[in-house]
């Protein structure tokens, strides 16, 4: 039986513990209150800061970047602290983008975290698409991640990344055994493109999640910014209402808490 600690630090950012790692998803730590621009006039307010500073978070084997454009997923903060983290593993364009020590992965392409005396983990990216159709050009590359490593007894951790419910991230369930399903949500959207959504709502992750039958189901991205539309309530409600026992596999983790989940 392998057990991992994850803790909520905010937003989408993640800290994962296991076997001697310690793996950072999404680093955001500027403080609440400023505004930044996503470009085609999108913009947004940060409305809280992290649970936990950056200069509190402790040595990173690996950072995991799903997409390093966005300040909502990499702020100037979590980017000051890329330099002190062995590995940063992202799209092949943020690799580019970022340099150093990032590894840049396509879709379905993995990498191997290794160190003497720890078991291995193998890191598999996994499709996105962060908006409505043929809008790749606009909202850049996106990927998520499938962590895989000796000893899951229900299978992969894998982490959604922003993206919206469409064919490609539909692969996961035909693709991996998931165990544990770090999903973001939020149903994101701006003023400027009306009902188009840029991420998942809670309605999307039970679609998406119900033929994977993970074990454990973790929402994040549902906090902390204004163009997240979809919070925590309306999404218990619908995962309430959710077929079969779905609402079970649900673990909600309070935010800057450490939460042990069998993986």
């Amino acid at each position: 039986m392998a057990d991992v600690k994850i803790t909520h630090i905010g937003g989408p950012t993640v800290l994962i513990e296991t076997a001697g790692w310690r793996i950072l998803t999404d680093p955001t730590f500027d403080p609440p209150g400023k505004r930044y621009f996503f470009g085609w006039g999108t913009m947004s307010r940060k409305l809280a800061g992290p649970a936990i500073a950056a200069a509190d978070i402790g040595p990173l084997d690996a950072v995991l970047i799903s997409h390093d454009h966005h300040d909502d997923n990499l702020d100037p903060a979590g980017r000051a602290l890329l330099p002190s983290a062995r590995t940063v593993v992202t799209t092949e364009s943020g690799a580019r983008r970022l340099g150093g020590n990032a590894r840049g992965l396509a879709p379905w392409t993995t990498t191997t975290l290794q160190d003497d005396g720890r078991v291995p983990i193998e890191i598999t990216a996994t499709p996105c698409r962060h908006g409505p159709p043929l809008s790749q050009p606009i909202v850049g590359d996106v990927i998520g991640f499938s962590l895989q490593w000796e000893g899951q007894e229900h299978g992969v951790l894998w982490i959604s990344g922003d993206t919206v419910l469409y064919p490609g991230v539909r692969e996961v369930a035909s693709r991996l055994q998931v165990g544990t399903a770090i999903v973001h949500m939020g149903g994101v959207r701006f003023p400027v493109s009306g009902p188009l959504r840029y991420t998942m709502t809670a309605e999307d992750a039970v679609a998406l999640t119900q033929p994977m039958a993970p074990h454990t189901v973790v929402p994040i991205h549902y906090e902390g910014w204004k163009h997240f539309r979809q919070g925590r309530a309306s999404a218990e409600r619908v995962f309430a209402a959710a077929p079969s026992d779905f609402a079970k596999r649900v673990r909600w983790l309070d935010i800057g808490v450490p939460a042990s989940i069998t993986v």
